[in-house]
């Protein structure tokens, strides 16, 4: 009998890998962690073939301005995998979507997911869920949906990826970005919680290919196993970034994702000036170290592909720098003074790295 024929002699969907019961069950599984997700302006609940956000509690804005963003993590799901841990992607998957649109000003309101899966085990879809769940809760959202997809064939039996597509909504004059940064501006940095979800196929090259260490593998440096550490969740900024633009006048926020610190801080920094970050101001984690050092990555192509310890940057008045740290301080973010903003001048670039890292 071949794969895709049934008892009966006839082609069916399950003989031929899609088994729609599990994904039912994985549905089952999953509602009690959507629901904690909830905001009042969500109506019905999961099984509909659309989420359903009430639009009239936008009539408190002037002029609304939606902001959309999709994402996902990359190839951080190969150590989930490997691990057999599924419920933190999913605040990586949150933090990927949500920080891109709260850079703007934007207030997070709705989330959906994609989850493609080789085969469908429900306790670990609902695991992955669970996970997403836990940072729109962390980010402020709604999860108002999403879509499990089971690819026989395509993907192994435990092989998976995860993307997301969020919503939000600022008003249109506190519209953050470029047009507000002016000369004299300082440059807030917040500390990553880690890799984040970014270069993952650089680190897993140079840790796993070319240096031979294990998942398993406890580190000193790290104070735990590699796998631990590189499954360190995503830190989800929305919610701090919110407040800080309640208590000060931020100017502009940058999300330091692929591309590294320098690049993504360019993205909102105006072309007639220049944004200058000083390393000496922080020490990257000891992961950073351990990648550059297993692989022998020169510290520019470390920073062009990795976080170096910064997950966000704000940018602000220097009149507003005490208050923007207090405000961080109080909920538990770590924060500095990382740089300023300048006349670009002959500089190349938007925005550039000087001196070297605090030992």
């Amino acid at each position: 009998m071949s794969q895709a024929t049934s008892a009966t002699g006839g082609a069916s969907y399950a003989a031929a890998g899609v088994d729609i019961e599990a994904g039912d069950r994985a549905v089952e599984l999953m509602k009690e962690w959507v629901k904690k997700t909830q905001r009042p302006e969500v109506l019905g609940g999961l099984g509909g073939f659309a989420g359903l956000f009430d639009a009239s509690a936008l009539k408190r804005y002037e002029r609304p301005l939606l902001a959309s963003a999709t994402d996902g993590v990359g190839t951080k799901v190969d150590i989930a995998r490997r691990m057999g841990v599924y419920d933190t992607i999913g605040h990586d998957l949150v933090a990927m979507v949500m920080d891109d649109i709260v850079v703007c000003g934007a207030e997070p309101l709705f989330m959906t997911d994609y989850i493609c899966v080789g085969k469908v085990h429900p306790e670990r879809v609902a695991g992955i869920v669970k996970g997403i769940a836990e940072g729109c809760v962390l980010a402020g959202c709604a999860l108002v949906g999403g879509e499990t997809a089971e690819h026989p064939g395509l993907l192994g039996p435990d092989d998976f990826d995860v993307a997301g597509a969020g919503t939000g909504v600022v008003e249109a004059d506190r519209l953050l970005g470029a047009d507000r940064i002016r000369t004299g501006d300082v440059v807030v940095a917040m500390a990553s919680s880690g890799l984040h979800s970014n270069g993952y196929s650089l680190v897993r090259h140079v840790l796993f290919d070319r240096a031979g260490m294990q998942l398993d593998q406890r580190v000193d440096e790290l104070g735990r196993t590699l796998g631990e550490e590189l499954l360190e969740p995503t830190k989800i900024y929305s919610l701090d970034c919110l407040a800080l633009t309640r208590t000060t006048d931020v100017h502009a926020f940058s999300h330091i994702t692929g591309g590294g610190l320098a690049a993504n801080l360019a993205r909102v920094v105006p072309d007639h000036l220049h944004a200058s970050v000083d390393r000496s101001t922080w020490t990257p984690g000891a992961i950073f170290d351990l990648v550059g050092k297993a692989g022998q990555v020169e510290r520019l192509e470390l920073e062009k592909t990795l976080n170096m310890g910064v997950g966000m940057m704000a940018v602000v008045p220097a009149e507003s720098v005490d208050v923007a740290l207090a405000t961080l301080a109080d909920r538990g973010v770590e924060a500095w003074v990382a740089g300023e903003i300048t006349e670009r001048g002959d500089h190349p670039t938007g925005a550039a790295l000087t001196g070297d890292y605090a030992s």
